[in-house]
């Protein structure tokens, strides 16, 4: 992802939403959204997939595990031309069940090139944004993030444009329809930021120009926004369902493609107990035009999606 906004618990209809754009060139292959597999034994991933180095920019497993990434642009971070490609972090994220502190162990001192991750494991109730551009993890809270090149809610224009279009939508939308149709419409915006507006990442001005706006599309047709992405967890009575959209974009300008997948009971609620074995769980999947795999996901009722952390608990209980 180049660009996108996370809402988690910032309304009571919608728990969960994400809305992003990938920019990339239009030659690097993809694929568009479906369930895929990415290995022997390994949970599968709902997601695009990147065809050329493999795994995703973002994705999700029924088990319980959401990640998304983007890359870092900043004038002091060389970059190194062999080194592993970032959609590999998710894919990482999303196969294994380590902590986060074990995984960004690892994680960190694996060559990347300048990356920011947001990613979630809502079985254990932790959601996290992590960046090799800095020491630790953050532990994130119920509310209002957004994310381009830079780090968490920089205050680019296209970061404050997509956070206060979204929070806007959440506030005037009362079904998925409606507000993926703001969000669709927020991350199609080809409005570029004033010349006084612009950060400075290494880059040209006029570089840093084109890159301003949500949208994105060079005169050349080679480098641009190839999907947008949606993520939205609506509150049905008591069960939560989750629809992925994604919208892909030729580098022409003609038609977008729709796709839609459907995950009920998703995502799963948080226990004190550690996660219960797969077999244990439940699932129902649907999906328009990708046909979900079998796998499981907990049925409960779901009231926050994060896990207050441990000194909050305690004032709570005081």
């Amino acid at each position: 992802m180049c660009l996108l906004t996370v809402a988690i618990d910032q309304s009571r209809r919608f728990p969960l939403v994400v809305a992003g754009n990938r920019d990339e060139f239009f030659n690097r292959p993809a694929a568009r959204l479906a369930w895929w597999s990415p290995g022997d034994g390994l949970p599968d991933v709902l997601g695009g997939r990147d065809l050329e180095a493999g795994g995703t920019w973002l994705g999700l497993t029924a088990q319980g595990r959401l990640a998304m990434v983007t890359n870092v642009r900043a004038p002091t971070a060389p970059r190194d031309p062999k080194a592993p490609s970032r959609g590999e972090i998710v894919q990482r994220w999303l196969a294994g069940d380590a902590s986060t502190d074990r995984f960004w162990m690892r994680t960190a001192l694996s060559g990347y090139n300048g990356f920011n991750l947001i990613a979630a494991d809502f079985q254990r109730g932790d959601c996290f944004y992590a960046s090799n551009q800095r020491p630790n993890p953050e532990r994130l809270e119920r509310g209002l993030y957004g994310l381009s090149n830079g780090t968490l809610d920089s205050p680019w224009p296209k970061v404050e444009a997509l956070k206060e279009a979204t929070r806007e939508a959440l506030e005037s939308c009362d079904t998925v329809d409606a507000l993926a149709a703001r969000l669709f419409d927020a991350l199609a915006d080809k409005t570029p930021a004033e010349d006084d507006e612009l950060p400075s990442t290494g880059v040209s001005r006029e570089w840093e120009k084109v890159l301003s706006s949500a949208f994105i599309r060079t005169a050349d047709g080679t480098y641009g926004t190839r999907c947008s992405t949606l993520v939205i967890t609506e509150r049905v009575n008591k069960r939560l369902v989750t629809h992925v959209l994604e919208r892909t974009f030729s580098p022409t300008g003609g038609m977008a493609l729709l796709r839609r997948s459907t995950v009920k009971d998703w995502p799963p609620r948080y226990t004190e107990a550690p996660p219960p074995e797969v077999s244990q769980q439940e699932v129902v999947l649907e999906s328009t035009e990708t046909q979900a795999p079998n796998h499981p996901v907990r049925r409960t009722r779901v009231r926050t999606l994060l896990k207050p952390e441990p000194s909050r608990r305690k004032r709570a209980a005081a």
